[in-house]
């Protein structure tokens, strides 16, 4: 059996010995080598061509972040960020899933030898999913704005379901982006640590023309708002409150080894919902949403999911076209005007 290679960049000597650790009890993967910073990365990354990087954010000498961005315009590989869990590691983590960071594992603010291990098979399966990952040159940055689409109405019965895993928060806001302000409401399960999704809600704020909210429980769904589940913290779903749809969270057991779940949110998206919902499934390792697409298709709701040359991993879409919940795979670029297009196409359906 072929190992996943990893090299290993982190200025702690401790956490360079707990990720060798995890990684080599791992049959199906094996540390190559470790660096303490970017510079000393650099040379091992041309001996060893690794599979896989782990990278820390703060370093001596280069900052991860700049080795990232360069690293990616350069030479792209699959990269898992090894980020602390603060507002501060928050937000440069987000950055780092921009730059094109596969995922990210989080270090435990206390007992970090205890709580590295207890997480040990979660990071390796990140390690996984990064090997399996397509990786994507970093292009030069731009200041053009993507087009917004339009839509001739709005509509307070439509709304859209989506989930997502690794790749995602770049894939969500590939789709949210070019969406017009009238909008149907959007509900978003990414699977996320929480504190989080706040970052990611207040990036998302300063490029969208939606307004993006992080979920809380009793909200109401309004067309053009976007509605995030709380990473970590409880499941989101679609309820009714009268003639109106609401937030319902729900801190019950993780469903799929995932809180919040896909699979919670879509089953009540087709239950509340039924034939005015449009079910989307994006990039991901594993099989949340699979199920609950099928119901979203099952109830008459239009379901989507993201093609395997635009996902950085294909799992979750993998699994959900093998069941027949899709009734489109449609790529990245295309999925915006997708969406819309069938909310208009269909109209209010009751």
């Amino acid at each position: 059996m072929t190992k996943i290679r990893v090299l290993c960049v982190d200025d702690s000597a401790l956490v360079r010995s707990l990720m060798t650790q995890i990684i080599n009890q791992q049959p199906d993967m094996t540390v190559v080598a470790v660096a303490p910073d970017p510079l000393v990365a650099r040379e091992l990354i041309k001996l060893h061509n690794p599979d896989v990087l782990t990278l820390d954010v703060e370093m001596p000498r280069m900052d991860g972040l700049d080795f990232l961005e360069r690293l990616m315009r350069l030479r792209p590989m699959p990269v898992v960020m090894v980020s602390s869990l603060t507002e501060r590691g928050s937000d440069v983590t987000m950055r780092a899933l921009e730059l094109g960071a596969v995922d990210f594992v989080t270090k435990p603010k206390l007992g970090l030898r205890d709580g590295m291990m207890e997480y040990g098979e979660q990071i390796a399966e990140k390690v996984r999913a990064a090997a399996a990952s397509r990786p994507r040159k970093l292009a030069p940055q731009t200041t053009a704005a993507r087009r917004q689409l339009t839509l001739s109405y709005t509509t307070t019965e439509k709304l859209v379901a989506i989930g997502a895993s690794t790749g995602g928060t770049e894939a969500i806001r590939q789709v949210l982006e070019p969406m017009p302000p009238n909008s149907p409401a959007i509900l978003i399960t990414q699977h996320m640590p929480a504190g989080f999704t706040r970052s990611f809600v207040q990036r998302l704020n300063t490029l969208c023309a939606l307004q993006v909210h992080e979920a809380e429980d009793g909200q109401r769904i309004l067309p053009g708002n976007v509605y995030l589940a709380p990473g970590g913290v409880a499941h989101m779903k679609v309820a009714r409150s009268g003639a109106n749809y609401v937030v319902a969270l729900e801190a019950s057991e993780p469903v799929n080894r995932h809180r919040p779940s896909v699979d919670v949110l879509f089953q009540s998206a087709a239950t509340v919902a039924g034939r005015n919902g449009v079910g989307v499934i994006l990039t991901g390792m594993g099989k949340d949403g699979a199920q609950g697409l099928l119901a979203m298709k099952q109830a008459g709701a239009v379901t989507i999911a993201q093609n395997e040359a635009t996902s950085v991993v294909f799992g979750m879409p993998r699994e959900a076209l093998s069941i027949g919940a899709a009734d489109l795979e449609v790529a990245l670029p295309d999925m915006s005007e997708t969406i819309l297009r069938n909310v208009a196409s269909r109209g209010n359906r009751v």
